[in-house]
């Protein structure tokens, strides 16, 4: 099938190099990068799914929960307002 497709200018003179560097025909090249970038785009592949492992954070040793005002006070100093 005879079509017009413009390309830019750095993907025109890859297809061209490769063309020059295989020996083949300039529409041979275009038309196998094209097949080859179909099936990718058309068929991604399936992503990983993300799996984080967990971890006990818990607090840390000498640190006591029922008083906040201290417990701020040790974090971020008695300068914490």
């Amino acid at each position: 099938m005879r079509t017009t497709l413009t390309l830019e200018p750095d993907v025109a003179a890859r297809a061209r190099q490769g063309a020059a560097k295989l020996g083949k025909p300039f529409k041979d090249v275009v038309n196998a990068a094209l097949r080859i970038g179909l099936d990718q785009v058309l068929h991604p592949p399936a992503a990983k799914p993300y799996r984080m492992k967990a971890r006990p954070l818990g607090l840390r040793p000498g640190l006591n929960l029922d008083n906040i005002g201290e417990l701020l006070a040790q974090l971020e100093g008695e300068n914490y307002k």
